[in-house]
Formats: structure tokens, sequence, C-alpha cells
């Protein structure tokens, strides 16, 4: 049986003062330099039934664009070619972000609105890259918080101590070959690095 929101609510304490308080509107300077800083950002979607996708994206610390304290863009990389996450985004409008800085615990939370266009004037910004994007992801933000430490915390995600050899995982080759019924000869990891070197 799935809780209502007022039964949910009654098994926790109320929440602290400071955790509303924190949410922005817009972004402030430690937003912006915590996006400047972030490699990575996880980006939540839904389609219009409201399936939800959550998809990584990378690229060199700033790879997302702060236009100002209302705007971000996400340029598109080469990726799988499903398009999941710019389907979502073309047909319901509504994104929410992860930013993530290796080393540091905290995260930052970004939710609001965003379109998928090819505007000139948004593609600018990137044109000089190595792979120029076809679109970009336009976000109007509406809400923005720093996230407490304690996942990464208890998680010890970037503890030296915590990392998993790579081997303990059959390579993606092996595991995309039993999930498809593939009988053709597994990709090695060193042959998926060659073939994604030319996408990076």
């Amino acid at each position: 049986m799935n809780l209502d929101p007022p039964a949910l609510r009654a098994l926790y304490p109320p929440v602290h003062e400071r955790a509303l308080r924190k949410q922005l509107a817009a972004l402030d300077r430690h937003c912006r330099r915590f996006i400047e800083l972030s490699p990575f950002v996880v980006l939540a979607s839904s389609d219009g039934a409201g399936r939800m996708d959550a998809s990584p994206r990378g690229g060199a610390p700033g790879f997302v664009h702060v236009v100002d304290a209302r705007t971000l863009l996400i340029p598109d990389a080469p990726g799988n070619r499903r398009l999941d996450t710019l389907s979502n985004l073309a047909g319901h409008g509504r994104i929410g972000l992860l930013f993530m800085i290796p080393g540091v615990d905290e995260t930052l939370r970004v939710n609001g609105a965003a379109v998928v266009t090819r505007e000139p004037a948004r593609l600018a910004p990137f044109a000089g890259q190595k792979h120029p994007p076809p679109v970009v992801i336009e976000v109007r933000v509406e809400e923005a918080y720093l996230h407490c430490a304690k996942a990464f915390m208890r998680s010890r995600l970037w503890s030296d101590a915590a990392r998993v050899e790579r081997s303990v995982l059959p390579t993606i080759g092996q595991m995309i070959n039993d999930q498809t019924g593939s009988d053709a000869p597994a990709e090695t990891d060193e042959q998926m690095r060659a073939r994604y070197a030319a996408d990076l």
C-alpha cells in the first residue's frame, strides 16, 4: 500500500526551517560557482505519461553554460542516439538536475522548465568544441538548492578505500550480449574505449 502524503509526513520529524529557506528561485554566486566546477550532472525527465528517466552527462568542468541567474545551457554530446531525455523534454518540458564535483560531498539540485533548441544564439557558446552540439537544452531555473553531504558520506563515493575494481563485473560487452541474447564475440573494454574515443 502506498502511503498518502499526510501519513508519510507523520513518520518523520518536522522539516528544519533551514532546509526550506535554502531553496532559491534563481542561481546565486555559490550555485554558479558549483556549476562552473562540475564536470558531471544527472538529468531527470519524464514523458507525457509520467514515465521517468535519469541520464548522466559529462564534460570538462563548466561544460554546462550559465547564461544568467535563471538560465542554463546544456550541450548535447554524442551518445547512444536513443534520445530519451531529449524526447521527454521536447514533449513534456520539465527537468531536474543533480550537479556533482569530484571530491565534494555536497551536490547542487536544480529544477525547472526546459526546451530543446537549435537557436544560433544558444548554440554559439559551444561552437568551438570538438563536437559542436546539434541541439542545446535550455533550462529555465525555478528552484536551486545545495544538498547536504550525507548520501556521499554514507556511500564514501569519493574514497579510494571504497573503490571497486572494474573486474568484479563482466565487461559491458559481455553484459549486453547476455541481455540481448547475442552470440557475437563480446567487445573488450579496450575495444569499447577505442570506439568511444572518437566521440569524447
